[in-house]
């Protein structure tokens, strides 16, 4: 994953599975676009983890794999459920 064209797709894989999660997350969640970027990428990374090491999916570079959003857009959700719990609102 070191050539540009593929770190762009991380990319923008993460941000649309920070928006998928966002929008399946009950409530409100704050933050803009870098932030649903950063924690999608995250998300994206445990994901893919968690999927190839249990064995869900196999990880083939330069493939597209539709599990591979799959469990980019569960490990975003993750990654929101901690972020919200660390970082919610206190009332």
């Amino acid at each position: 994953m070191s050539d540009p064209i593929s770190i762009i797709i991380w990319i923008v894989l993460g941000f649309v599975a920070g928006l998928i999660a966002k929008f399946l997350m009950p409530g409100r969640q704050g933050g803009g676009f870098i932030l649903t970027t950063i924690l999608g990428i995250l998300g994206a990374i445990l994901g893919g983890f968690i999927a190839e090491k249990t064995g869900l999916v196999t990880v083939v570079p330069g493939t597209f794999q539709i599990w591979s959003v799959v469990s980019a857009v569960v490990g975003a959700l993750i990654i929101l459920i901690i972020f919200g719990a660390i970082f919610g609102r206190k009332r």
